[in-house]
């Protein structure tokens, strides 16, 4: 009988022993490196952040060269534009309240708004407008939680393309699904993140998940499940005198970083420009943009 257990655990478990023994080995070295010396904090960070966002046959290339120059800026940059840009919005314009926005951010030009479709850096925009703490709270943790390790690793100009691409694929696919309703926050562009990463999880189970993997799956569900209750709150159970916030991005962004995300964020170390699936989600990520252009020109309810 506890052959069996262990010959189970061994099935379950098949790289830690081997992950263990490299990690002393790595830390052995390191150290006789850098004359008996423990490892600095800033290394530590990146064994962390490479067990977390890498599989495991790419971990040692990323140690090899991992540096903090350039910084996490796209992420960092973007989160504080969403954050003086709800707190403009909270203090210099009228509300009834400021946990809610309302009337404020509705006249704003930044806000995706079906009657002003034509100006076309709404769609973009919009991701810098939230509706309300806990909006703008909740994407920010989000962002900042997993967007930094994952620019520490992909650098900026990688994780930039995946949350556009989202933002992008977010309110193109409220002007189709949902073409009457306005559309704000960064859900899309934070939902490509995620998508990427959960897939690349998945693909990676076996190596990406022997310690916390359960735990972390768990916690980004949770999470995914409070933001998109909160949207269904926002979009279905909104009062009279509100205005209701379409959704749709949410699921357009998880499907784009599901896609494009689960590409770039699986070519670590490789040429992107080369791996065939990157321009197959392309190829398939403009068809779904011209189909979408085409119909808010000329079938949208909207129009």
């Amino acid at each position: 009988m506890a052959s069996a257990h262990d010959m189970e655990m061994e099935r379950m478990y098949p790289n830690l022993e081997r992950e263990l023994k490299e990690e002393l080995e790595e830390e052995k070295n390191m150290r006789d490196d850098g004359g008996g010396k423990p490892l600095s904090k800033d290394r530590k960070v990146h064994r962390i952040v490479s067990k977390w966002m890498l599989p495991e046959s790419a971990r040692r290339s990323y140690l090899d060269r991992a540096n903090c120059f350039p910084p996490p800026v796209f992420i960092i940059s973007i989160s504080l534009a969403e954050l003086a840009v709800f707190i403009y919005y909270a203090v210099w314009k009228p509300q009834n309240q400021w946990i809610t926005l309302d009337t404020g951010i509705l006249e704003s030009p930044l806000i995706y708004s079906p009657a002003k479709r034509e100006e076309a850096w709404r769609f973009i925009s919009y991701m810098l407008v939230h509706a309300g703490v806990q909006h703008i709270v909740g994407n920010l943790i989000m962002q900042l939680f997993l967007g930094i390790p994952l620019e520490m690793v992909h650098k900026g100009h990688r994780v930039g393309l995946v949350y556009l691409a989202g933002v992008i694929a977010g309110s193109l696919a409220s002007s189709i699904f949902d073409p009457l309703k306005y559309l704000v926050g960064a859900s899309g562009g934070v939902y490509a993140l995620m998508g990427g990463y959960f897939m690349n999880v998945l693909v990676n189970f076996r190596e990406m998940i022997p310690a916390f993997g359960i735990a972390r799956l768990l916690v980004i569900i949770l999470i995914i499940a409070l933001d998109v209750g909160f949207a269904l709150y926002r979009r279905f159970f909104v009062s009279a005198s509100g205005s209701a916030v379409s959704f749709a991005a949410h699921i357009a962004g998880g499907f784009a970083g599901m896609s494009i995300g689960y590409t770039v964020f699986s070519c670590y170390d490789k040429a992107l420009l080369k791996d065939p699936r990157f321009w197959i989600a392309i190829a398939a990520y403009l068809a779904c943009f011209i189909f979408a252009v085409f119909f808010n020109i000329f079938l949208s309810p909207a129009n």
